[in-house]
């Protein structure tokens, strides 16, 4: 009875020692997953910031190249209805250097 008892004694004991060791290994495999979902983490955030660096000079590009387009539509309208040639500047000029002459 007594070899029993210690069989049993000597069982649970085993037993705990499993039970242990799985909840050791347990915790290492949760650890590792942690680290690893945290590096994923930190990765995917890297990648979201270059990204949306990208998708910033490229909407600048764009703005800055509608600006040189609007200033060159402005400027040709300014031109349109200053309405000045190259003759009438001629004309102009000569005009206005006679006025001086004359002084």
């Amino acid at each position: 009875m007594r070899d029993v008892i210690q069989k049993i004694v000597a069982t649970e004991a085993e037993a705990k020692r499993t039970v242990e060791e799985a909840r050791a290994q347990a915790d290492h495999i949760l650890s590792e997953a942690r680290k690893k979902a945290q590096d994923i983490a930190a990765q995917a955030h890297l990648e979201a910031i270059a990204e949306a660096e990208c998708i910033v000079a490229a909407a600048v590009e764009d703005a800055e190249k509608e600006k040189e387009e609007r200033l060159a539509r402005a400027a040709a309208k300014i031109a349109k209805q200053a309405g000045i040639d190259e003759a009438d500047r001629r004309r102009i000029v000569e005009r206005v250097v006679r006025f001086i002459c004359k002084l």
